[in-house]
């Protein structure tokens, strides 16, 4: 079986890297897709989707160096579900549930240009690295 998903957007944070105990590089950042449609009642309504990306080795150095805060990119990867198959779901500081969509990149692609701080140039893609195939290995 197989499953890509597809985001393009905007990151929430500075992107975050740290090392498993095995020494490979793994970041962790936010990226923010918004869509905007009328409603049959003619009321504009502006929807936001939040999706934690990690990216691994080579592509993990990459991104923390030329990503930030606000920076636009397009990531395909693999959504990272709980054991049960289902999207995370955690508590928030207002007791309300709420749905993590976590995905493990495979590819991302800086859509910023240089001026807009999105590091090498529009379009250029950060190659694949693959993550460690012990989960014990992931810092977080």
């Amino acid at each position: 079986m197989w499953h890509q998903i597809i985001i393009v957007g905007n990151l929430g944070r500075d992107p975050e890297m740290r090392y498993t105990p095995g020494g490979q590089a793994v970041t962790d950042f936010s990226v923010a897709s918004n869509r905007e449609y009328t409603n049959n009642a003619g009321e504009k309504i502006k929807e936001t989707i939040w999706f934690k990306v990690a990216a691994w080795g080579k592509t993990a150095e990459n991104v923390v160096q030329y990503l930030h805060k606000g920076s636009k990119v397009l990531v395909e990867g693999r959504l990272t579900a709980d054991k049960s198959g289902n999207p995370k779901i955690w508590k928030g500081s207002d007791g309300e549930a709420h749905a993590s969509f976590e995905v493990t990149a495979n590819n991302i692609r800086f859509l910023s240009s240089k001026g807009e701080g999105g590091g090498e140039g529009a379009g250029d893609p950060i190659e694949p690295t693959a993550p460690p195939a012990d989960p014990e290995d992931i810092p977080f």
